[in-house]
């Protein structure tokens, strides 16, 4: 499942700080940064931040012993 998270705003600069609060607060990292749209609203988006992959969760590089 892929979680996003949106910001909508006005102008450009509350979009930018409305995107730096949530990904603080959240822990999450832009994916989008502030993009005017066509009906002149600005969105930004994040997604959580991926952890690393290990070899216990079957994503990493193998090592045999």
């Amino acid at each position: 499942m892929a979680l996003r998270f949106a910001v909508q705003a006005d102008t450009q600069q509350e979009c930018a700080q409305g995107l730096k609060e949530l990904c603080a607060g959240l822990g999450l990292v832009p994916a989008m940064l502030p993009q005017l749209l066509s009906d002149d609203r600005w969105m930004a988006r994040a997604v959580p931040k991926q952890k690393a992959p290990t070899a216990e969760s079957g994503r990493g590089p193998a090592v045999s012993g």
